[in-house]
C-alpha cells in the first residue's frame, strides 16, 4: 500500500511542452498519478534550468511524446511513498537527476554501464520532470542532498554537477583542462578541477565578460572566448557548450596523447578535419547521461569540498524566460525555478 500524506491536492500544475512547434511551454494542470512500486512523489522545491531542456524544446530531441514536462535537476520533499520504497521517508529531501531508470538487466546494466542501457529512461525527456509542483521519481535513481547545500544551491548539482564530474574523470591525467562554454557545468567543475590541483582555462562566448569574470573569481588561470589561445598548453579540454565546431578547434589545442570530451547529449555537427589534427594520440570521446555511482561519489565529494553557486532564480510560471535567457546567454552561472512561488 501507497503512504498517503494527508492534504495533497487532487491536481498538480506544470509548465509543459504541448505544442511542438511552438517552442514554448504552457501551463497544464493534470491529476496526480499513482505510484507503482518503488516510486516517491516529491513536493517540487526547485528545479534547474539545463541546456537539455532547451534542446527539448526546441524539437533537438527525437523522440519526445507530448505533452512534456521538462526539467532533471530536482531538489523537493518526499510526500509519498509507493509500495516497497525503503530508502527514504515523508520528510526526507530528496534530489532527482537525468537518469530516471534503467532495465537492470542488460549487460550494460550487469557491468555498471547502466548509463549505456538501451531500456533507460530519462527525467524530463521520456517521463516528466520538474518544471512542477509534484514529481514522481524512481527511488532506487534519486539521491540525498548533502546538507551543506540550500535548495537553489543543489538543483544544479543533479546536472551540472553530475554530468561534468564524470567527464572531468574522463581525464584522469590531465593537468591542465580548458573548459568550453563556461555556464551551469563550468562553473561548478571548475572548482572541482582546482580542488585537485589542476591549471583551469575557461573559454566562453565571445564577449561574454560576465562569465570571464566570474571564472576569475573562482581562480581559474586563465579567462577567454573560443576563438583565443591559452597562455600555456592544456591537456585535455570538456566541451559543454553544444557547438560541434569547437570539437577540432580543441583538438589543435590540447597537447599529444590529450583528450576531448563532449559532455553534452546533443550536438551540432562537427565539421570535417584534417587527420593531423587528431594525430599523435589524441581522442575524442563523448559522455552519454549518468550512473549512480557518479551520483555517490559527486555527492560525497561535495559534501566535504565547499562549492560557490552562482545561481539566477526564476518562478516557474517565467520557466519561458529562463529558457530564453539561456538561449541567449544572458545567465552567468545556472538558472533555477522556485517552483513554490
Amino acid at each position: 500500500m501507497t503512504t498517503p500524506v494527508p492534504r495533497l491536492p487532487a491536481n498538480d500544475a506544470a509548465m509543459a511542452l504541448v505544442d511542438a512547434a511552438s517552442r514554448r511551454l504552457q501551463w497544464i494542470e493534470r491529476p496526480l498519478p499513482p505510484l507503482a512500486p518503488g516510486q516517491l512523489r516529491l513536493r517540487v522545491h526547485t528545479c534547474g534550468v539545463c541546456r537539455t531542456d532547451l534542446h527539448l524544446v526546441d524539437g533537438e530531441l527525437p523522440g519526445t511524446v507530448l505533452p512534456r514536462v521538462p526539467g532533471h535537476e530536482i531538489v523537493g520533499t518526499v510526500v509519498e511513498l509507493g509500495p516497497g520504497c525503503r530508502r527514504f521517508a515523508p520528510g526526507d529531501r530528496v534530489g532527482v537527476p537525468w537518469l530516471h531508470g534503467t532495465c537492470g538487466d542488460c549487460g550494460f546494466c550487469g557491468s555498471g554501464r547502466e548509463n549505456l542501457c538501451e531500456r533507460a529512461q530519462f527525467t524530463g525527456w521520456t517521463v516528466d520532470g520538474g518544471y512542477a509542483q509534484y514529481a514522481v521519481a524512481n527511488e532506487d535513481y534519486a539521491f540525498a542532498i548533502p546538507p551543506g547545500f540550500n535548495d537553489e544551491q543543489a538543483a544544479p548539482l543533479l546536472c551540472a554537477g553530475l554530468i561534468g564530474y564524470r567527464a572531468l574523470r574522463m581525464l584522469p591525467d590531465a593537468r591542465s583542462v580548458g573548459l568550453y562554454g563556461f555556464g551551469a557545468a563550468g562553473h561548478l567543475i571548475a572548482q572541482v578541477a582546482l580542488a585537485q590541483g589542476r591549471r583551469v582555462f575557461a573559454f566562453t562566448r565571445p564577449g561574454d565578460a560576465a562569465a570571464q569574470a566570474l571564472a576569475r573569481t573562482l581562480g581559474v588561470s586563465w579567462a577567454g572566448d573560443a576563438t583565443e589561445i591559452p597562455p600555456l598548453p592544456m591537456e585535455g579540454a570538456i566541451l559543454f557548450a553544444p557547438a560541434g565546431e569547437l570539437v577540432p578547434r580543441a583538438l589543435e589545442l590540447v597537447t599529444p596523447g590529450g583528450t576531448v570530451v563532449c559532455a553534452g547529449i546533443h550536438m551540432s555537427d562537427i565539421p570535417s578535419f584534417p587527420y593531423r589534427t587528431l594525430w599523435r594520440e589524441r581522442c575524442v570521446r563523448s559522455v552519454a547521461n549518468l550512473t549512480r555511482r557518479d551520483g555517490q561519489e559527486f555527492f560525497a565529494w561535495a559534501a566535504d569540498h565547499p562549492l560557490r553557486l552562482h545561481t539566477v532564480r526564476y518562478p516557474l510560471a517565467r520557466a519561458n524566460d529562463a529558457l530564453d535567457d539561456l538561449r541567449a546567454g544572458r545567465i552567468t552561472g545556472a538558472a533555477v525555478l522556485d517552483c513554490r512561488s
